[in-house]
């Protein structure tokens, strides 16, 4: 999957632990499992993937066409149905002569987000897909499985630190490979029954869940004034096909600066989350008739400040919190710059803590609550006041909370004192 700011993929094991402990909860009541989950802001699909692998329904969302497309390529498309003919076309496509267009003559003249033989290569395998789909050749998840595989090849020769706001001032060294296709992991068609995925504002996206049966809904908005859209403007345009007019040096397409959503606003995200959760609950239900549990990760850097994130859910049901500690994302470590490369700032932090909130409703039997509960050794904390700092409902800057680790994490003091037992040297996570 494609290379992404705020990416679950670390959270991703933490996420799958808890849905399994939430089963067990249910066995123990004689209830049976979850069935389906909602995945609300999908980005790259990790988690909606993930949950899906374990045999979950999965209903994914997001309101930027390539966070779609990949959820429609990893939720909505199934191996049986599709990995065949994704391969067979796969590799017609890898074959194609590159025809410069577009995307080369914007994105690797005007700008250096690939390289040119690369940004060639680009031009003439979506205007394929796209003539095979206006023809009726492929379907739109094929279309979707399709172009997930351009994207992801595209950002494994990209030149960028992982977003596009701007690109590196001398080709990276993946950028000098040969962009090829590659096929998407699709997994077997979940035992639950087959995913779904749309393109949505998130507040819209509770509206068709309303017509579904929907267990379990996790969330991870944005955190902070920077739209998706403008981190991955490229990737936009490579999935729209477009050719949209652009705007400064990072040629971002004109339409980022019309674009715009609640959940990236200051004075307007805390109210749309707040409206969206109540929603959820207040409309949405499961199979056994009860409103969906819900899974919250937030960043301490983010619009909403930790505190008010659980005054806002604890009169939706019972509450269970956890915190991680992990670096920033690079382009955040390395510092700010002036056009010349001169260092211009100074870095003020070089570590987050990622917050997550499992809301348990009324309704959902005491067993639930329990296991969350006997999870919290190491790592959970469960209806306990999480620390905080006085302060406004928002904040654009990091929290003060203590870090919180897991008891097996290299970081952990269990971990520190074996190493000075034993002498052994500190483990690098993956």
């Amino acid at each position: 999957m494609i290379k992404y700011i705020g990416s679950k993929r670390a959270l991703v094991p933490a996420l799958v632990q808890i849905t399994e402990d939430i089963d067990t909860g249910l066995r123990a009541a004689g209830q049976p499992g979850l069935r389906t989950v909602a995945d609300l802001f999908s980005g790259t699909a990790r988690v909606s993937w993930a949950l899906k692998r374990r045999g979950l329904q999965v209903f994914a969302n997001d309101l930027n066409a390539y966070a779609a497309t990949i959820a429609r390529c990893y939720v909505e498309a199934d191996a049986a149905t599709h990995l065949d003919e994704a391969r067979r076309c796969l590799a017609l496509l890898d074959a194609l002569p590159p025809r410069p267009g577009y995307v080369t003559r914007v994105f690797c003249e005007d700008a250096r987000y690939l390289q040119p033989a690369n940004g060639a290569r680009v031009d003439t395998i979506r205007a394929q897909i796209r003539r095979w789909h206006e023809g009726g050749a492929i379907d739109p998840v094929m279309r979707a499985v399709l172009l997930t595989a351009l994207v992801e090849a595209a950002d494994r020769v990209d030149s960028t630190a992982g977003v596009q706001m701007a690109y590196l001032k001398k080709w990276s060294r993946r950028s000098f490979n040969r962009l090829t296709l590659r096929t998407p992991a699709l997994l077997p068609r979940a035992a639950h029954g087959p995913g779904r995925a749309w393109q949505l504002e998130a507040r819209d996206a509770v509206g068709a869940l309303a017509a579904l049966p929907t267990d379990l809904v996790y969330l991870d908005p944005p955190y902070n004034q920077h739209k998706y859209v403008g981190n991955y403007h490229v990737w936009e345009t490579i999935v729209l096909g477009d050719e949209p007019a652009t705007y400064g040096v990072a040629r971002k397409r004109v339409d980022c600066k019309t674009r715009r959503s609640d959940f990236n606003s200051v004075p307007r995200s805390a109210p749309a989350l707040r409206e969206t959760v109540t929603r959820l609950v207040d409309e949405v239900r499961g199979h056994a008739g009860r409103p969906p549990l819900l899974m919250l990760s937030f960043s301490n850097e983010g619009h909403v400040r930790p505190d008010a994130l659980r005054e806002m859910l604890e009169p939706l049901g019972h509450i269970c919190q956890a915190m991680w500690a992990h670096d920033r994302y690079i382009g955040a470590r390395i510092g700010i710059h002036s056009p010349t490369g001169a260092v211009v700032g100074k870095v003020s932090h070089v570590r987050n803590t990622e917050h997550l909130f499992v809301v348990v409703p009324e309704g959902w039997p005491p067993e639930v609550v329990q296991t969350l509960q006997a999870r919290a050794e190491g790592w959970m904390r469960c209806d306990q006041t999480a620390p905080t700092r006085p302060g406004p409902e928002t904040s654009p800057g990091p929290e003060t909370s203590p870090r919180l680790v897991r008891a097996d994490t290299p970081g952990s003091p269990r971990r520190r004192a074996a190493r000075r037992a034993t002498g052994a040297p500190r483990s690098t996570p993956r």
